[in-house]
């Protein structure tokens, strides 16, 4: 069985989701670090080797969209063509690149490439957790051969060219001896068998585009930006090879009243001169509804009012964060003239003469409410 390849990112130390920038400075770090002319160790150089394939294909967008999709069978010669016989034009080219062309090698089980998939949720699915169904295309085994390529009731014949071994071995005499030369057949591309009846519905290929719905449960208290991974969720493999993992990028849509930080939730409450001065009782909306507040007489803009567990709950332990109300006084801009009066006898009875002298009306009235 042939060894699985190192993820690309992994190769280069970086996350998934690695600006050009950052993947740039760690293949340029380890390409210093391996190259043969500094480092005489016994596998620096494969190392250097796999450094540089993985920067080839991660430095490049649409190459890397493609890894992203399909893994390293969208890059190996093994199914066909590497990035330069992609057209990028649909599924029917990933088609041709998994069975056209020649094989290096006996095809061995390959593990499904990595899939990437975004959701969006409402503010409050991400606060207390929600289950969706998600679509995701892709690449699935044939629903009528099961991936087998062959009509059902139907078997693939072995290969007469090269005996089911899936090698030619060709020997060439010269004069310091006798050498054998082995290839790929040809014929079947190593793999010893040949279809004779292929699937009609698939027309040999094994596989077919098709949208899986899955099932998903987000937790409580995911955030904006943050990623799952669903393991076995993702391409299937060729050849008996299991599937690869699907990453689930998450958006969560703005609220129109709470802004988030961590697990505390922020809310600006205004209020006007009077409220900040007598002092009120407020009803103040939470995501689990109406909750009562006491403003004290004298509240400053500014300040912080507290509501113990009424954030959004820790994504580990589920302890709930707390609300914090900041509090913004409102200096009114447009007064009836009645208004006016009212605030001038309370520029008066608070002991601020009027005069051309003096600061604004309004400028007095603050300062008197501190």
């Amino acid at each position: 069985m042939a060894t699985a390849k190192q993820d690309y990112y992994e190769t280069l130390g970086v996350p998934r989701n690695a600006t050009p920038e950052e993947v740039k400075k760690a293949f340029r770090k380890l390409a210093m670090k391996y190259h043969p002319d500094r480092n005489q160790d016994g596998d620096a150089a494969e190392r250097f080797k796999q450094v540089n394939e993985a920067y080839e294909v991660l430095s490049d967008s649409e190459r890397r969209a493609m890894y992203d999709r399909f893994g390293h069978a969208a890059t190996e010669s093994q199914f066909g063509r590497g990035f330069e016989g992609f057209n990028f034009g649909g599924f029917g080219d990933i088609f041709d690149a998994f069975f056209g062309g020649t094989t290096g090698q006996r095809r061995g089980p390959r593990r499904g490439a990595d899939l990437r998939h975004s959701v969006t949720l409402a503010f409050e699915e991400a606060a207390f957790g929600v289950e969706k169904t998600i679509e995701v295309p892709g690449i699935e085994l044939c629903a009528r051969c099961d991936g087998l390529r062959s009509e059902p009731g139907t078997q693939p014949e072995k290969c007469a060219n090269c005996g089911g071994s899936g090698e030619l071995r060709r020997v060439q005499h010269s004069v310091f001896g006798q050498f054998v030369n082995v290839a790929t057949c040809d014929r079947c591309r190593g793999e010893g068998r040949v279809i004779t009846s292929p699937c009609r519905e698939c027309r040999g290929r094994g596989l077919q585009e098709r949208t899986r719905r899955l099932q998903v449960k987000f937790p409580a208290g995911v955030d904006d930006g943050q990623q799952m991974r669903l393991s076995g969720e993702g391409a299937v493999g060729l050849h008996g090879g299991g599937r690869g993992d699907l990453y689930v990028q998450i958006g969560v849509k703005r609220h129109k009243l709470f802004q988030r930080d961590g697990e505390d939730l922020i809310y600006n409450l205004e209020l006007n001169i009077a409220q900040a001065a007598l002092g009120d009782d407020i009803d103040v909306p939470t995501l689990d509804g109406g909750e009562s507040l006491r403003i004290p007489p004298g509240t400053q803009s500014g300040e912080v009012f507290v509501l113990r567990g009424k954030g959004v709950p820790h994504l580990r332990s589920g302890k709930r964060g707390d609300l914090l109300v900041h509090a913004q006084v409102v200096t009114p801009k447009h007064l009836t003239p009645e208004q006016k009066q009212l605030m001038a006898e309370l520029a008066e009875s608070l002991g601020t003469p009027l005069s051309p002298d003096d600061k604004g009306l309004l400028d007095r009235i603050k300062d008197a409410l501190g």
